[in-house]
């Protein structure tokens, strides 16, 4: 896509852990002809998600633009929104892990992100885990993350122009089609 045929666009992309589902949102973002704006949520926590988080820095265009924010991504998607850029969320699931634990602060920041999707302009590639197609869990706060991830990838899909779900790679269209 050139950049003089930008159109709002919303997308979710899901999938397993190591689907490809991070490298399809990279790879749409990069083909969109547009200034790309990637918002990374994660935190690295300890020394294995260090790791993760410089293996996604590495393979990420130098010319990107990042923005780290591990909790308000409702105000950081507003801020950085324009018609001429594309927006790329990696990942939802990891921001609900910085969010869930604070009740209050996780149903703010879920509602102000499910309220300002529809108006942002320009394209938006949302990238989040699927967890609902394994065992389930049993601890409460594993089983409510699980439940919350759902609805959270249920909620986004409804308010998405292409939902898209990644295994082994491959994509597998669910909502609307190809650019």
């Amino acid at each position: 896509m050139d950049k003089g045929a930008c159109f709002d666009m919303k997308e979710l992309i899901l999938g397993g852990a190591r689907s490809g589902k991070s490298a399809l949102a990279e790879r749409l973002a990069a083909e969109s002809g547009l200034a790309v704006t990637y918002i990374a949520t994660a935190t690295a926590g300890d020394e294995e998600m260090a790791r993760r988080i410089a293996h996604h820095r590495e393979r990420r265009p130098a010319g990107w633009e990042l923005r780290e924010e591990p909790l308000r991504l409702a105000a950081a998607l507003k801020d950085a929104a324009a018609p001429d850029r594309c927006l790329l969320v990696d990942c939802l699931t990891l921001w609900l892990n910085n969010v869930i634990a604070d009740e209050a602060l996780f149903l703010r920041e879920r509602a102000a992100l499910l309220a300002i999707l529809p108006a942002l302009p320009g394209r938006v590639i949302l990238v989040s885990n699927e967890v609902g197609m394994g065992i389930v869990p049993l601890g409460e706060l594993t089983r409510r993350y699980c439940d919350e991830a759902g609805r959270l990838n249920q909620e986004l899909a409804q308010a998405c122009n292409r939902v898209t779900l990644v295994t082994a790679g491959l994509p597998l269209m669910l909502k609307g089609s190809l650019l």
